[in-house]
């Protein structure tokens, strides 16, 4: 799986939680062979419900990219903003 179906998988699992799809999007910061870094950026309005009550709808999308990523061999680090 390439980081283009990391960002795809990342930005789809964002867009199923928000109420403004549309403003969802995902950039690749940072790769290397051992590590993928992306960058969710959501509308403001929205942030509350992709980070949830104390980050667990954050930490459950984490795990989610780390599973999606666990086939690459890499490391993956999603940043929220």
């Amino acid at each position: 799986m390439g980081t283009v179906d990391l960002n795809e998988t990342l930005a789809n699992i964002a867009r199923a939680i928000v109420d403004n799809p549309d403003e969802v999007t995902v950039i690749t910061v940072e790769e290397d062979n051992a590590h993928i870094k992306l960058r969710l950026s959501v509308a403001s309005p929205d942030m509350g419900k992709v980070i949830g009550k104390h980050g667990k709808i954050a930490k459950a999308i984490r795990q989610l990219m780390k599973a999606a990523a666990g086939g690459t061999g890499k490391k993956i680090t999603v940043d929220i903003e």
